[in-house]
């Protein structure tokens, strides 16, 4: 095996808000991509609005920059445990990996998740402690949790002699040691040349690329992105896809484009280990290998681990439909996923018994909720379900269900609360750290479904100062049922527009999430009644007026404030037997059987059945 020396594949991983597209950023600046004079925006690797209002990657991207005549492709990767799939098909053209690490925060889950997923593929690693300049910055503390953790994910020997850099992502400046001065990034940049190999590959063999990733172009169509494992490639080449089929399918590379900073240029030929773009193909998945048609091989495909978070997805079918949405129709919904299912290696699309509606498998409720959010941007209009998580059968014949490891961060004083709530979604404590500072670092097992909703609470519960974060630890035994939710709904039981004086009398029933004047419909949800049931209500009822008046008799209404649900909020909210409509204007929720006699007529089922 040979080494292109002349190239670097590196990917950045890291928890959330470590500070990835930051470094990035500086990344860029000192290698020359941008001109002196050039106006660029802070995080311009996170091009989607999402990724810049949330302040996360979501998508993992790559651009390439030069330093001493080397090419080095860097991909940056998504931190969040919800985007795994991102991750997974990123480092499958990556031949190096550098961890970012907080230098107050230390690792963390979503730290571990990446990072074990970089050491399974065998790659050499690099620390970067970012953040040193933090006031509750503890290098040295991190540096030793980092140590634990490369011990904890089975780190071979060469992986744990790793190199180690401390960093101030924001100011540009990286340095060996903590004493030494505070320049520049080319301590970084060195130690990436020096200790990530090329990629290597075989110079006997033929062509073989394996696609890690699909774009879409309105002039070129469909776009394979991935590595060159071995051989070279010329544009206009006659090549073959190999499937999950193993048939060859014979295609002509159109275009053949290399990142160069953050765009792309159109070459002739590409060496080994490149990361190139092709346009060309139609018919291709994530994890197929293009070669050459003379002598076609199969690399190994792309493997990612299973969904745990299934959502049902469908039409729009309440009185408001299509007022607000350009796309409403059952097929443009499912041709949408089916899109997404092809660029997401997490994401699993099935159709189910009614053909309006289909089953959407995911990570996490998280991913869930940014693939909604996009969709209704783009124009759809779409009824969703509440996230379930995935059961499974063992060999016994046991169900089991995914357990997420869970880590909070927060004050003493919220300590019982949280302990208890968690308690109360089936979790178990495993370590409780207590370091005299006033907060405490707390450890549970819990179900995934123990989970979906808790977040809002656990906010409430800690005034806003907890930190949470969780991780996939496995599947293990099912721990029983407990309450989701211990309030009602209160609903609407007819159509109109929401009246003031109709929500003053209602506000002591519960919280409301409609204003004067929004539109309601029977069976739609306008508050969270106080009690554990559902009530229906009249939200569009006016004061009789009579043409006698006195004094203090029309005194002006004056409402509390309404809790306005987010996506995240309503997908938490709701039961198993109500919906969230969503449009690209509003958020509603709905009972999934709108009229009030036939929910009671299913409730007295139901009632007679357990009697």
């Amino acid at each position: 095996m040979q080494q292109n020396k002349s190239l670097r594949n590196v990917a950045i991983i890291a928890h959330v808000d470590h500070g990835k597209t930051t470094l990035v950023d500086a990344l860029f600046r000192q290698s020359g991509v941008f001109r002196a004079d050039q106006h660029v925006d802070d995080r311009v690797m996170d091009n989607m609005d999402l990724e810049r209002e949330r302040g996360i990657t979501i998508a993992a991207k790559n651009c390439s920059v030069h330093w001493k005549d080397v090419k080095i492709n860097i991909i940056d990767t998504p931190g969040h445990a919800d985007f795994g799939g991102e991750v997974e098909r990123s480092l499958s053209m990556a031949t190096g990996a550098i961890l970012l690490v907080d230098a107050s925060e230390g690792p963390l889950p979503q730290t571990r998740f990446v990072l074990r997923k970089a050491l399974e593929a065998g790659l050499p690693v690099v620390v970067v402690i970012n953040k040193i300049d933090r006031k509750d910055a503890r290098p040295d503390e991190v540096l030793n949790e980092i140590y634990d953790l490369f011990i904890d994910l089975g780190a071979s020997e060469e992986q744990i002699e790793f190199p180690v850099l401390y960093a101030i992502g924001r100011d540009g400046v990286a340095m060996r040691e903590l004493e030494d001065p505070r320049v520049d990034l080319s301590p970084l940049f060195d130690t990436i040349l020096d200790y990530i190999p090329g990629p290597e590959f075989d110079p006997e063999k033929p062509f073989q690329m394996l696609v890690a990733d699909l774009d879409y172009s309105d002039y070129l169509g469909r776009l394979a992105v991935g590595r060159i494992v071995h051989g070279s490639v010329q544009s206009k080449e006659s090549l073959v896809c190999i499937g999950e089929d193993e048939k060859p399918v014979p295609l002509r590379a159109t275009r053949l484009q290399v990142y160069d900073g953050l765009k792309l240029s159109e070459v002739e030929s590409a060496e080994p280990g490149d990361i190139v773009v092709l346009a060309g193909i139609e018919d291709v998945k994530i994890g197929d290998t293009i070669c050459t048609k003379d002598a076609p091989q199969v690399l190994p495909r792309i493997r990612v681990d299973e969904p745990t978070v299934a959502m049902r997805f469908g039409i729009n079918t309440s009185p408001l439909a299509g007022r607000e949405g350009k796309i409403v129709q059952s097929r443009a919904i499912y041709d949408r996923l089916r899109k997404e299912s092809l660029r997401n290696v997490a994401i699993k699309i099935e159709e189910t018994e009614d053909k309006d509606a289909f089953l959407v498998k995911g990570r996490g409720e998280f991913q869930m909720a940014i693939l909604i959010e996009t969709m209704r941007r783009e124009g759809f209009e779409l009824s969703v379900g509440r996230p379930e998580v995935i059961v499974r059968q063992n060999e016994k014949g046991e169900t089991i269900e995914p357990i997420e490891h869970l880590y909070v961060d927060c004050d003493e004083v919220f300590m019982g609360v949280v302990t208890d709530k968690l308690a109360q979604r089936k979790g178990r404590m495993l370590n409780c750290t207590n370091n005299g500072t006033g907060r405490v670092r707390l450890e549970f097992t819990v179900p995934s479904r123990g989970l979906i909703g808790y977040r809002d609470e656990f906010l409430t519960d800690t005034k806003g100062t907890g930190i949470m974060n969780s991780l996939l630890e496995g599947y293990d035994t099912w721990r029983g049922e407990f309450p989701t939710r211990f309030s009602g709904s209160i609903v609407a039981d007819r159509a109109g527009s929401c009246v003031a004086y109709a929500l003053f009398n209602l506000e002591p029933r519960g919280v409301l999430f409609v204003e004067p004047g929004d539109p309601v419909y029977e069976g739609m949800i306008v508050g969270e009644h106080n009690r554990d049931n559902d009530i229906d209500v009249n939200a569009t009822k006016e004061k009789k007026l009579t043409n006698l008046r006195a004094a203090g008799k029309d005194e002006n209404v004056i409402l509390t404030p309404v809790r306005k649900m987010t996506l995240e909020k309503a997908l938490h909210f709701v039961r198993e037997d109500e919906l969230v409509e969503v449009t690209p204007v509003s958020i509603r929720l709905r009972k999934l059987e709108l009229s009030a006699q036939k929910r009671y007529q299913m409730a007295g089922r139901v009632a007679k059945a357990k009697g």
